[in-house]
């Protein structure tokens, strides 16, 4: 960090002009966008925008990740004066991030949810601008995906998870974070055959095609290894990744709604994602972050790493 520059800068996160660059302002004041990007709903000559769903109404245990995207970005800003650790370049000098706000629906109709967050992350996709959404709990991922298929095809999933989230599901007008990757098989909308789950330790419903690649897994064999895995299962196909913060361990991420004992470690996470370079990276979430039951907002901070490292990852394709 720039010692002088952080006695004078406050509030870049509204301030016009500064589309690219790192900021230097205190972490403990000032306004907490993502990383300190712009707040703008304008996407003109922006390359990627951050843009956050408050919604945890389809969880099936502790709600609260409604809180996450606040929470992300308040976390966020203790990275923003520093390049990620190990990248090798520094996104936020290379590309223009907007932080696109949150999106804005009734509370009290439930069932309107999927449709709006398609809406919105296919208004994001229409400028050609990328997309990382904030959750909010996993339910995101489905109308999510639904949006980045139509605009690219059917996708390669790469998901971070305690939870298969394959319980099946043939009601549409359910909403439900345990049935999204069901119903994106059934729709369509992901490639079983390229797609990889990584972090699994709950018993699940059948795979439909998917590669599951376990903790124990991942412990036993090292992250480096996995991960070169999950690029050979990907095979250079246009890929979603979706991070639910429940794939780390109750240790490193206690603010989730349906923590898992025996997870995987920050470390594996950071090695993993960085390994994940060269992949065809075309959306991406980080969810279920839920700060009512964090501590020391230390499931933020994490969900604020991850958030970045996809942020490095999408890049690393863009960057030349």
């Amino acid at each position: 960090m720039t010692l002088d520059k952080a006695a004078e800068e406050v509030d870049v996160a509204i301030a016009a002009g500064r589309n690219k660059g790192l900021a230097y302002e205190n972490p403990f004041g000032g306004v907490p966008s993502f990383l300190r990007r712009t707040y703008t709903k304008d996407l003109s000559g922006f390359d990627v925008a951050v843009t956050g769903i408050p919604f945890d109404q389809a969880v099936t245990n502790r709600p609260g990740a409604r809180f996450g995207p606040r929470a992300i970005r308040e976390a966020s800003t203790l990275q923003a004066g520093d390049p990620p650790y190990g990248w090798g370049y520094s996104p936020l000098e290379t590309f223009a991030v907007a932080d696109f706000g949150d999106m804005a629906f009734d509370y009290a109709k439930v069932a309107d949810v999927p449709g709006l967050i398609e809406a919105h992350i296919a208004g994001v996709l229409a400028t050609d601008t990328a997309c990382l959404t904030l959750g909010g709990d996993h339910s995101i991922l489905l109308p999510s995906l639904r949006a980045h298929a139509a605009k690219y095809g059917p996708l390669a999933l790469c998901q971070f998870d305690a939870h298969s989230d394959t319980w099946e599901d043939n009601d549409p007008a359910r909403v439900d974070h345990g049935t999204i990757v069901y119903k994106a098989v059934k729709e369509g909308l992901i490639d079983p055959e390229r797609s990889v789950q990584i972090g699994i330790r709950v018993e699940s419903d059948p795979a439909l095609g998917i590669t599951r690649i376990d903790a124990r897994t991942v412990h036993a064999e090292g992250s480096e290894t996995i991960a070169a895995r999950a690029k050979e299962i990907i095979d250079g196909a246009k890929t979603y990744l979706s991070f639910d913060i429940d794939a780390l361990d109750p240790a490193f991420a206690p603010g989730t709604g349906t923590p898992v004992w025996g997870g995987l470690t920050t470390n594996d996470a950071a090695v993993m994602l960085r390994a994940l370079a060269g992949i065809d990276l075309v959306g991406m979430d980080v969810v279920e972050v839920s700060p009512p039951f964090d501590s020391g907002a230390v499931t933020a901070i994490a969900g604020a790493h991850v958030a970045y490292e996809l942020l490095s990852l999408w890049g690393w394709n863009h960057k030349d």
